[in-house]
């Protein structure tokens, strides 16, 4: 069972039945770009995710939760059954050309669900065409299933208040640096970050060629930006709850288990504009 990562070797030698795998690709600037180039040609098998219709209910923006709120248990449920998930049955989560942003994001759900046989293709797509491995083109139809899963409300924070003024845990930023410092702000509101948050820009989990760097060098990074705080202690926002879960990722992939994520982020955060922000 691969519970993070996932080779291309390792993925391309599991037998079809024994795998689920997922095509999360999203195209900020055309959200139906990644469908149709899911359907020109994809990893053998794979079923598409949409991020913002299947990973999020973007019916509940004008909750103050975020630009991508979670979606219900009942709509994941359904999801999962429509895709034939059974419990166990291990998933693997690609993207292509952002870092496994929304693979990490559908790893996390799952893993909100209890379910853990999930992982994230490293490298993605573009390390299965550089192996040379096959592709295929149309939709993959699966045989439905009958399901039903819960979500863990100790792996999340919804409540704005609980992510500030707390000593005992610390939230870690995965936006780039001059989104945080508030430098630019392409798509909220106002620019900035949530007061005593640190910065972790999520693309310093991977190297040159968009795999994840190796984890003994991601724990100790993690490490000396918490401090004394545990695993446990440590939220993750983002700007919307997507790549915040990418730093989720790493650091389960580096052996420290237990974070948690803040999943309005930003956007949820400052979608009241008497709470405070900070800059610089």
């Amino acid at each position: 069972m691969k519970t993070t990562l996932i080779s291309v070797a390792e993925l391309a030698a599991l037998p079809p039945s024994d795998v689920l795998v997922v095509d999360c690709r999203h195209v900020m600037a055309d959200t139906t770009q990644a469908e149709r180039d899911y359907r020109a040609g994809h990893i053998p098998g794979a079923v598409f995710a949409d991020l913002d219709r299947d990973l999020s209910d973007l019916s509940r923006r004008s909750e103050g939760l975020g630009r991508h709120p979670l979606p219900s248990e009942s709509a994941f449920t359904d999801l999962l059954g429509r895709w034939g998930w059974l419990p166990g049955l291990q998933v693997v989560a690609y993207d292509a050309a952002n870092g496994a942003m929304a693979a990490s994001r559908l790893w996390w759900l799952l893993h909100l669900a209890g379910e853990h046989a999930v992982a994230v293709l490293d490298g993605g797509l573009a390390a299965w065409q550089s192996a040379g491995l096959p592709m295929e083109a149309g939709a993959t139809e699966r045989t439905p299933t009958q399901v039903v899963v819960h979500f863990d409300p100790d792996q999340v924070i919804l409540d704005h208040d609980a992510v500030v003024g707390q000593s005992q845990q610390v939230v870690l930023d995965a936006r780039a640096a001059p989104r945080y410092r508030g430098d630019v702000e392409p798509l909220d509101r106002v620019g900035g970050h949530i007061p005593g948050a640190l910065n972790r820009p999520f693309a310093d989990n991977l190297d040159a060629d968009g795999r994840f760097r190796p984890a003994a060098e991601l724990k100790n990074e993690f490490l000396a930006l918490i401090g004394t705080h545990a695993p446990e202690q440590v939220v993750h926002s983002c700007g919307s709850g997507v790549t915040a879960c990418h730093n989720l990722l790493a650091m389960e992939y580096a052996g420290l288990n237990g974070s948690k994520l803040y999943a309005p982020s930003w956007s949820g955060w400052v979608s009241d504009p008497s709470r405070p922000v900070a800059k610089g």
